[in-house]
């Protein structure tokens, strides 16, 4: 599981952008491509490699005015899930 002090960055040849084609975000990897849902999108757009998760958090939280102990879990979740798809690194 991820922790919320690490620092979450796109693995090289990862690009997150939007697609005109497609009128979606999207993730480009390497012979892949991830549709993340709108959820996702928000986190994604938070990714610089120099904010924590749980800087992506707070930002998250104050953003939607949604309790943090719902917002962590969700975050926390994607990041593990687009680290074993290897999209990112924590």
């Amino acid at each position: 599981m991820t922790e919320e002090a690490a620092i979450p960055s796109f693995r090289r040849g990862v690009k997150f952008r939007r697609d005109e084609v497609r009128d979606a975000w999207v993730l480009l990897a390497p012979e892949r491509l991830f549709m993340p849902d709108e959820t996702a999108v928000e986190i994604l757009k938070l990714v610089d490699g120099k904010r924590s998760i749980a800087a992506i958090i707070d930002d998250l939280v104050a953003r939607f005015d949604a309790p943090r102990e719902v917002i962590a879990p969700d975050v926390i979740a994607t990041f593990d899930d687009l680290k074993a798809r290897g999209a990112v690194q924590c």
